[in-house]
């Protein structure tokens, strides 16, 4: 009997003493969704930011709400719907979209006085209020977009984006970073600033797009900025980034496996607590 007693506390102080799990909710858009979904970017990525996250941390369980092509203001506007619940740590890496869909920045004034998801600021603040909601002392740590190339679609070349060297609707991808840095510095939360402090940048995107030579018709691998003056023919031409293009993206706009170890780097030194 004594020795079943002892075993009996043995198993109680080892299951005490194991490391707690941490819950883990990332937001964001087709970066986050392609974590778990490796066959979209034509199996090119191995391991998204989450997966390389949560294999050095074992404590760590992450749920994926990455939405392909979805906004700030998606999230905000479906935030009762899309299935978020109670976790200790939320991440939002949202904005690239919303840029590129013309979304109004908006001012800081949109989201102290919650104005409503009509602008990148408004829509912030239904999101962040909404997190706390669901844990008031849960970490938030919010993810800036990252400089972006010209985008191709490796399954559909017929959708692609131009790069961040030029505004959309008069905005650039760069004051969308700055807003959500601005809502972080007043929130007192963590900012994951990778626009600016990633390494990512309009020269290192890609190594070359592949097109054809306006003037004679052969291809020829142009690297940024002069890739930005010859034309690609969605309907025609070949597609542009073959493997070899490859570099902090392998689509100019979606990270490679070293853009991915690059963003994870990043978040696990803005997660405190975390080692």
């Amino acid at each position: 009997m004594k020795r079943f007693f002892w075993l009996a506390t043995v198993i109680l102080v080892c299951l005490g003493s194991a490391p707690r799990k941490i819950s883990w909710v990332a937001i964001g858009d087709s970066i986050t969704y392609l974590n778990d979904h490796q066959n979209e970017t034509g199996n090119r990525v191995t391991k998204g930011y989450m997966t390389l996250i949560a294999e050095r941390f074992s404590r760590i369980q992450y749920v994926n709400q990455g939405h392909n092509g979805w906004t700030s203001v998606n999230i905000a506007d479906k935030i009762e719907s899309i299935g978020l619940a109670k976790a200790d740590v939320y991440t939002v890496f949202l904005g690239t979209n919303d840029w590129w869909q013309g979304k109004p920045v908006g001012t800081f004034a949109d989201y102290e006085q919650n104005t409503g998801s009509k602008t990148v600021f408004g829509a912030f603040k239904i999101i962040v209020s909404k997190l706390r909601q669901f844990n008031k002392t849960a970490k938030i740590i919010l993810m800036t977009p990252m400089q972006r190339g010209d985008f191709v679609y490796i399954n559909n070349p017929k959708n692609n984006a131009y790069g961040s060297y030029k505004p959309k609707k008069e905005q650039t991808l760069e004051q969308v970073a700055n807003a959500i840095v601005q809502i972080g510095k007043a929130e007192k939360l963590p900012v994951v600033d990778l626009y600016h402090d990633s390494g990512i940048t309009l020269d290192n995107t890609v190594h070359f797009k592949r097109l054809k030579d306006p003037a004679t018709g052969i291809y020829r691998n142009y690297s940024y900025p002069d890739y930005t003056s010859i034309p690609f023919n969605a309907e025609s031409d070949e597609y542009p980034y073959p493997e070899e293009a490859s570099n902090m993206t392998y689509d100019g706009l979606h990270p490679s496996d070293k853009g991915y170890d690059i963003i994870a780097d990043m978040l696990v030194r803005k997660w405190k607590g975390l080692k």
